[in-house]
């Protein structure tokens, strides 16, 4: 029985889940090591059922299809950390495609390190994109870090990250629902190991490719998502009733969004290219001002099932 077990969350992505899966599928040096693939479905409908039992005979690994009919990204979470006991959990998301090395990378990095969290970086894919945006949306859902394996000081998100479960994520739903819409699950729970002594690393080798969605690849979304961004150091600070540090973010964020807001009119009114860099620094100013729960943008569970259903019927 391996020691590590690879969560996958899915919602209405048939094509992008399965190149995610067989990516699973075709990595090495890991054959003693993984228990299983976890994919947890979050759609009410259970749509990625059939998919899932007809990929089973390609995996390398246990194949385990887990249906979360309640929409929202910490409950699919949860749901899939609740089907296994491994002690070690990578997160890879449905939109990610894995290289070969990939788990291998993360765990070697974790003996390493002695980290509790563990990250590696990500390509940015955004083939949908106007051609004036897709550098910038492709640094946007990239990742970068060291050059090198080791110690950092600073959680990223789980997408491309393994966990040690004991220490990383206590209790049987380590997952705050209260981040189902909104996202923002994996900020809690790293604020909450960074808080209790906790280590992060980072895998310089386990890259992911991630490719944006269609409707991810748009100026509007990209905006939408860098001002949720924005709002996380605010909502943090909020969240340990620690009022100076708001006010010490809202007046960092004052300064963005007058900064950055003076930059991004100059270069719209030349029409350069690197107006989308500044209009992404804006928009994260304007968040550490506006993070306030009446202000938060949803962008999964409920949110992104209507999207889907107004979608579909067009």
């Amino acid at each position: 029985m391996g020691d590590v077990a690879v969560i996958v969350p899915t919602l209405r992505r048939p094509e992008s889940l399965e190149r995610a899966l067989r990516s699973l599928f075709a990595q090495t040096g890991v054959a003693e090591r993984v228990s299983a693939l976890i994919v947890v479905d979050n759609d009410p409908t259970a749509s990625a059922a059939a998919q899932i039992e007809s990929l089973k005979p390609h995996s390398p690994w246990p194949l385990v299809y887990v249906s979360e009919p309640t929409p929202g990204v910490a409950r699919a979470r949860n749901a899939g950390l609740a089907v296994t006991a491994a002690p070690l959990i990578a997160f890879l998301d449905d939109d990610e495609a894995a290289s070969p090395g990939w788990l291998a990378a993360l765990l070697a990095a974790q003996v390493q390190t002695g980290a509790d969290a563990v990250f590696g970086p990500i390509t940015g894919r955004a083939p949908d994109a106007e051609p004036w945006l897709t550098p910038w949306l492709e640094r946007f859902f990239g990742r970068d870090g060291p050059a090198t394996t080791g110690l950092i000081d600073h959680p990223w998100g789980c997408g491309n990250s393994l966990l040690v479960r004991e220490t990383a994520l206590p209790g049987d739903a380590p997952f705050s629902a209260s981040a189902d819409q909104t996202g923002g699950e994996d900020d809690v729970l790293f604020a909450a190991l960074e808080t209790r002594g906790g280590r992060f690393g980072w895998a310089a080798d386990a890259w992911v490719e991630e490719f944006a969605p269609a409707h991810r690849a748009t100026l509007n979304y990209v905006l939408t998502r860098a001002f949720a961004y924005g709002q996380g150091p605010s909502q943090t600070a909020a969240a340990a009733q620690n009022w100076p540090g708001v006010i010490r973010w809202m007046l960092i964020g004052a300064a963005q969004t007058a900064v950055w807001g003076l930059a991004s009119l100059a270069l719209t009114l030349i029409a350069s290219p690197k107006r989308a860099e500044m209009y992404d620094r804006t928009a994260r100013g304007l968040g550490k001002l506006f993070w306030m729960k009446g202000f938060e943008p949803r962008f999964y569970g409920a949110a992104e099932v209507a999207r889907l259903e107004r979608t579909a019927g067009a």
